[in-house]
């Protein structure tokens, strides 16, 4: 509990946020250890609620996450990832297929950006926002979010405890009971259902 709480107070009361130029600059201030990490926002995106999320420097907290994912129930061999690996090269030099932020951030922000999630072809699982959505909505996340992050072991108890206590609205995993869940995951699927049928 004592860990939880101070790992609570590093992402609720944080003594550095980080912005996406920092976090892309060489070498990499983020710690390649297990951990997890908060995103503030300096401007909210289209039809997301922000009544009772928590607020630090007039910036609400949307969304939280983990790197790397919890071990394998199978006890298969567990991620290699790492908070730097995360938030460098999936959500910040990513696409909306290795980041399931950006998939969203870029579902809501379509009209907004002039950008559409699409698939490269028939035979193909990647649904992206093409390379120069990608990089409108790696502009917007670089200008407008700043993150918080805190190396922890274990990091996906504290993610569980957080999305319970807090509204997250960005979250989708573990978050059922957030009334913006449900019109979350419609603005996606309708952004899938588009992409397939262009196609």
């Amino acid at each position: 509990m004592k860990e939880f709480e101070l790992t609570s107070e590093r992402l609720l009361k944080p003594e550095r946020l980080w912005s996406r130029a920092e976090i892309l600059t060489r070498p990499c201030p983020i710690p390649s250890e297990p951990g997890i990490y908060a995103w503030y926002f300096r401007r909210i995106p289209p039809v997301v609620p922000i009544d009772r999320c928590h607020i630090f420097d007039g910036m609400p907290l949307l969304y939280v996450g983990i790197s790397p994912s919890p071990p394998p129930a199978n006890g298969g061999k567990p991620s290699q990832q790492n908070l730097r690996k995360r938030l460098k090269n999936n959500h910040y030099k990513g696409d909306a297929y290795s980041s399931t932020l950006r998939l969203t951030l870029g579902c809501i922000l379509e009209k907004e950006l002039s950008i559409t999630l699409r698939i490269p072809g028939p035979f193909s699982r990647r649904m992206t926002f093409g390379s120069d959505g990608e990089r409108k909505l790696s502009e917007w996340m670089g200008e407008h979010t700043r993150i918080a992050c805190v190396a922890c072991q274990n990091p996906w108890d504290v993610e569980e405890a957080l999305i319970e206590r807090l509204s997250l609205p960005l979250n989708l995993d573990q978050n059922g009971r957030h009334a913006f869940r449900a019109t979350l995951r419609a603005i996606r699927s309708d952004a899938r259902r588009r992409a397939r049928e262009a196609v």
